[in-house]
């Protein structure tokens, strides 16, 4: 096995045991640890507002596909890619929140 398919297998047992524990969280009436997103912060997070999260958690300038990585190992969901990178790209044209660093590669404004 490919050290990548290795790698997608391991990311979905984590996906599911993660779902299973919070089924079972919400079963016991125990809540979530703060760290970990609810359904209502995933909801109420619009998609530019979680690449603002990744960025500003990395620190640093990111491309695309470390973005789409974080927000699918932080929030738990898999976007769109051309929808992603079409508001960051409508974004950076009006200057809020992001600048383009390098093809596909963005960054918060107030990192530079």
């Amino acid at each position: 096995m490919s050290d990548s398919s290795r790698g997608d297998l391991l990311d979905i047992f984590e996906s599911i045991s993660k779902a299973q524990l919070r089924a079972i969280r919400k079963l016991r009436g125990t809540p979530s640890p703060a760290n970990e997103p609810t359904e209502q912060s995933r909801k109420s997070m619009s998609q530019i507002d979680m690449v603002q999260s990744i960025l500003a958690r990395a620190g640093r300038p990111l491309h695309i596909s470390e973005i789409l990585e974080g927000i699918s190992k932080q929030f738990g969901l898999d976007l769109d890619r051309e929808s992603v990178v079409s508001a960051l790209a409508k974004r950076v044209a009006r200057k809020d929140r992001f600048l383009r660093t390098a093809p596909n590669t963005y960054a918060l404004l107030s990192e530079r």
